[in-house]
């Protein structure tokens, strides 16, 4: 028998049963090719590409929703957790229900020790020290008796790799004015 990891959907216990297969039931956690699903289920781990082993909505409180199927091209659409929708294989796999852990970044991290934790297990991201406020030698923004650019901070698409710092090729700056609907750009 294999051991597996799964990623938690929320609703999965310690103990539960996973059934995986085209005849498994539409239980929260049990793994189902998208085509035997009906359109409106919500899944995570969706494969990309058949056997990829889950590609799509695997982060905390993420899912994708089945749309609709076409069955002649053996083909399922998908609502993907940016809004976009995919087309894929109808043979890809995903497990029913949502990602456990969601509403994880509506808590503020209030400290500079709870972002350090975050980022030390991620990237390295963080601290990121602002240009103006480093010294000439080290960025085009530094220098200066007080913190300030000193000069446009929008930079043209055909500068050359030192100088491109700053808003590139920026086609506006400044706040948006108005209505949403004017300045959509």
């Amino acid at each position: 028998m294999r051991e597996e990891t799964f990623i938690a959907n929320e609703g999965v216990y310690t103990g539960q049963f996973i059934y995986a297969g085209k005849k498994a039931s539409l239980n929260i956690g049990n793994v189902l090719p998208l085509g035997s699903l009906p359109e409106g289920t919500i899944v995570s781990n969706v494969e990309e590409k058949v056997g990829d082993r889950g590609a799509i909505g695997r982060t905390s409180g993420n899912y994708v929703i089945v749309i609709g199927h076409n069955p002649d091209e053996n083909k399922t659409r998908v609502k993907l957790p940016s809004g976009a929708k995919k087309i894929i294989s109808s043979d890809a796999r995903g497990v029913i229900g949502v990602v456990a852990g969601g509403g994880r970044i509506d808590k503020p991290l209030l400290k500079a020790g709870r972002a350090f934790h975050k980022y030390r297990v991620k990237r390295n991201s963080w601290p990121k020290t602002r240009g103006v406020a480093m010294n000439p030698v080290d960025h085009p923004h530094g220098g200066g008796n007080h913190q300030h650019i000193g000069k446009a901070s929008t930079i043209s698409r055909g500068a050359v790799a030192g100088q491109k710092i700053g808003l590139i090729a920026a086609r506006r700056t400044g706040l948006l004015r108005g209505s949403k609907d004017k300045n959509s750009d």
